[in-house]
């Protein structure tokens, strides 16, 4: 994988085989679950997935496309 600039930031482009075997698709999270020198172990972040599904359980009604941001709950 490649890590290139994006902004100030740097980023890595996922490997269409890795997308498709995590099930991946743009906005999904991923959480580094260990780190060395020479390898980066990544997961898929489910939390939010698994919050909303227990809000649904309890009948909570939740639009299709709802998306939680961070930045515009905290914004003041």
């Amino acid at each position: 994988m490649l890590v290139a600039k994006w902004g100030h930031s740097l980023a890595v482009r996922l490997p269409r085989e890795l997308v498709d075997k995590l099930g991946l698709k743009a906005g999904d999270e991923l959480e580094v679950v260990s780190a060395t020198a020479r390898r980066v172990v990544l997961a898929r972040d489910r939390r939010r997935e698994l919050a909303v599904e227990r809000m649904r359980a309890r009948s909570l009604k939740i639009p299709d496309d709802y998306r939680f941001d961070r930045e515009e709950a905290n914004a003041r």
